[in-house]
C-alpha cells in the first residue's frame, strides 16, 4: 500500500502598516524573523509587498516593474542592501518576479529561472491590489 503525501493547509496572515509605521528596513526585520519562525505572512508598505512562507522564505516585491529581492532561505536571512533616511530609501533589487496562476517564478541576475509552488499566492495578490490603490 502506498503512502499518499499529505498536504497541510498554508495559513497566512495579512497586514497593513499606516504611514507612522513605515520602515522598509523594519519590515525587513519584522519578515525574517516570521520566515525564521515559519509564519506565513503578508505585509504591504505602500506599493511594497513583503512575505513570508512556511518553508522558511521571505521577499520583497515592487510590484509594479516586477522586481524582487530574497531576504531569507529556509529560515536564514539573506544579505541585501538597503538604505533608508527619514526621506527616502534605496533598494539593491537582484531578481525580477511574476506571478503566474497558483506559481511564483523568479529569474536572477546570472538569468537562472526558478519556478516555486506553496508560496500564499492569494494573499500575495490581494497586497498587490492593496498597493495599487
Amino acid at each position: 500500500m502506498s503512502k499518499k503525501a499529505r498536504k497541510w493547509p498554508i495559513q497566512s496572515k495579512a497586514r497593513c502598516l499606516s504611514a507612522h509605521e513605515a520602515s522598509v528596513t523594519g519590515e525587513v526585520s519584522y519578515i525574517q524573523r516570521l520566515a525564521f519562525q515559519r509564519d506565513a505572512r503578508v505585509v504591504t508598505l505602500g506599493s511594497l509587498v513583503f512575505f513570508s512562507t512556511q518553508s522558511g522564505d521571505a521577499w520583497l516585491l515592487e510590484p509594479e516593474d516586477g522586481l524582487a529581492l530574497k531576504l531569507a532561505e529556509d529560515g536564514d536571512p539573506l544579505p541585501n542592501r538597503i538604505i533608508e533616511t527619514t526621506e527616502r530609501f534605496m533598494i539593491e533589487w537582484n531578481m525580477t518576479y511574476q506571478i503566474d496562476d497558483t506559481v511564483f517564478i523568479y529569474l536572477d541576475a546570472t538569468g537562472s529561472r526558478r519556478v516555486i509552488v506553496g508560496y500564499p499566492i492569494a494573499e500575495i495578490r490581494k497586497a498587490i491590489e492593496r498597493g495599487q490603490l
